[in-house]
């Protein structure tokens, strides 16, 4: 019978596991298959219900000692999803376009996003932390028309990233760039913005973006509370003189929720 403590063994071992992949990435598909098996089994590990429970009861327990290994595993775990977009970018160069479990788990979810503020042809879109493997901004470009700028801090992120659209999607109107938002002219144009669950400084770029955006513009913060913490940064109050939550899109299946936030 698990318990908490096996909950927290089990913490350990996925940690030592995307630690010593993480560290062999080598520009190579070397590592990815051993890669895609840890990040499935841990997409697994995060949303199931058990663990959920198990979870809250370590957290009484080991509070002080819990919040060192949240942030290892939330940062390695993050750097591992990295890796692995630029695996599946390896991978579709070389003619292969497989999809792993843990992208049909954020790609199921894409049509959500924004709740009731949805996308429309005339919708420009913002995409932060695009990564090597741009799914969001094509999907949203084929399913609705919409123009898309993807932004990353990668430069190897972007380069990839680049060739996917051109391979899957040349037809649409999807740009990406090595930039911040505060360099970004499209910031100002944006009626909306999705963050990437993995990027770090989020909340600190949501407090630039006040100033940055127009008056109209809906920001989509994909976070994880709780157990999801340990794959995603988590939510984090905001001044609300600058900006207002009007929902939260919470599915206990998916590996990551979604807050969404208009301007006060």
């Amino acid at each position: 019978m698990q318990t908490a403590v096996t909950l927290q063994s089990a913490l350990v071992e996925y940690y030592e596991e995307f630690d010593g992949l993480v560290s062999g990435y080598d520009q190579t598909l070397t590592h990815s298959s051993a890669l895609e098996d840890l990040i499935n089994r841990y997409s697994d590990f995060i949303t199931n219900s058990t663990n959920k429970e198990l979870w809250e009861e370590l957290k009484l327990e080991k509070l002080e000692e819990l919040t060192r290994l949240v942030e290892a595993l939330r940062m390695t775990s993050a750097q591992a999803v990295a890796h692995m977009e630029k695996y599946r970018a390896f991978r579709l160069q070389e003619g292969m376009n497989e999809i792993s479990d843990y992208f049909i788990n954020i790609e199921t979810c894409i049509d959500q996003e924004f709740g009731s503020s949805q996308v429309t042809p005339d919708s420009k879109v913002l995409f932060i932390g695009s990564g090597s493997f741009p799914m969001t901004p094509l999907l949203i470009a084929k399913r609705t028309g919409a123009v898309v700028v993807g932004i990353d801090i990668d430069e190897e992120s972007i380069a990839l990233g680049k060739l996917v659209v051109e391979k899957l999607g040349p037809q649409f109107n999807i740009r990406l760039e090595k930039t911040v938002v505060a360099d970004l002219p499209f910031t100002k144009e944006a009626t909306h913005i999705i963050f990437s669950s993995t990027v770090p400084i989020k909340y600190e770029l949501l407090d630039q973006l006040h100033e940055l955006t127009n008056e109209n513009v809906v920001v989509a913060m994909r976070y994880g509370n709780g157990l999801k913490s340990l794959f995603n940064y988590p939510m984090h109050e905001v001044d609300m003189r600058k900006w207002v939550l009007v929902d939260t899109i919470v599915r206990p299946d998916h590996v990551f929720d979604v807050a969404l936030y208009i301007k006060a």
